[in-house]
């Protein structure tokens, strides 16, 4: 076998094993899945996650997890909490230890210390038959085949069924908060994500630049309006300032290639009737989706059905959205 087919062929490995592993854990959630998520919704404390090498690396993307969806947690490294770092327990906290093994000895030090100060102990652990799971109140069970790695040493599925059901149990406390989106947004207020999730089109808006004619304005009014603000476009409006139509530097290229006779030509003749709007309440995600599924690059802005200005694709680049 050549050296490209080699690879393709352990990468496709790779992933059939831990696909096969998290599938797998499907027929582990069972009733102490269950009572560990009722505790956490219905416990006063945090969740405290630990674990040492690979797993405290998992426990550490497990607590962002939890932190970002409503459910406070902090994370505690099982070698760091026997030198100090057991004060940040409180009484009323779950701990969630992570272990493939359940036997190190960092976690068999660790566990009577849980237990003398009265903490839940939940073990999300490999090995159900293992010191830990035998120690916890509930086990999060998270066994496997083998690893991927042709030695089965290296923790590759191992490590990913235990993120994988880290995610499962966020979901779950997540769902059963009744976690919006707009409680998600609070956590997670910078970054495109966060502006996809709180910026609304009324705030990217081009203010002051308002390219509108009437619905009797000339030929000559038109282009003006359109090349004097620069938009590409101009809203037209019927006398009590209600949006019927919009034109577009295309509309007037396409109409001259239809006729010469120019002069008596009125915004209404060129107009495209029923435009594609967006109120400035919505959120700015929605006016790109609208953009891409329709294949456009501006959209016009409405307030109560009143004309209040473009949002153009180069507005949502600007803001990092796109």
């Amino acid at each position: 076998m050549n050296l490209a087919k080699n690879i393709r062929y352990t990468a496709k490995r790779v992933l059939q094993n831990e696909a096969n592993a998290i599938f797998n854990l499907i027929d582990f959630i069972d009733g102490d899945f269950e009572a560990c998520v009722e505790k956490i919704l219905t416990g006063k404390g945090r969740v405290v996650i630990t674990g040492v090498g690979k797993s405290a690396i998992i426990a550490n993307k497990i607590v962002a997890t939890l932190n970002s969806t409503g459910t406070p947690a902090l994370f505690m490294h099982a070698a760091d909490a026997i030198h100090g770092d057991l004060g940040m327990i409180l009484e009323e906290d779950i701990v969630i230890c992570i272990s493939k093994s359940g036997n190190t000895p960092e976690i068999k030090v660790l566990v009577p210390l849980l237990k003398k100060l009265g903490s839940v102990l939940v073990a999300l652990v490999s090995n159900t038959n293992s010191y830990l799971a035998e120690q916890a109140d509930f086990v999060l069970n998270a066994t496997i085949g083998e690893e991927a790695c042709p030695h089965n040493l290296a923790p590759t599925t191992s490590t990913t069924a235990h993120m994988a059901l880290g995610d499962a149990l966020a979901v779950c406390l997540l769902e059963a908060r009744g976690f919006t989106s707009d409680d998600f947004a609070k956590y997670h207020p910078g970054g495109s994500l966060g502006k996809q999730l709180y910026l609304k089109v009324g705030d990217v808006l081009s203010k002051g630049i308002i390219p509108i004619v009437h619905e009797d304005a000339g030929l000559t009014e038109v282009i003006i309006e359109i090349s004097g603000k620069r938009l590409g476009a101009t809203a037209v409006n019927d006398p009590e300032g209600n949006l019927t139509g919009i034109i577009t530097d295309g509309d007037l290229r396409r109409m001259l290639e239809k006729t010469l006779d120019i002069q008596a030509l009125k915004a209404r003749d060129i107009m495209t009737v029923s435009p594609k709007t967006i109120s400035k309440d919505e959120f700015a995600i929605r006016a790109l989706n609208l953009m891409r599924n329709h294949n456009i690059t501006q959209l016009v802005v409405l307030d109560g059905g009143k004309t209040a200005g473009f949002v153009h694709i180069h507005d949502l680049m600007k803001e990092g959205i796109v």
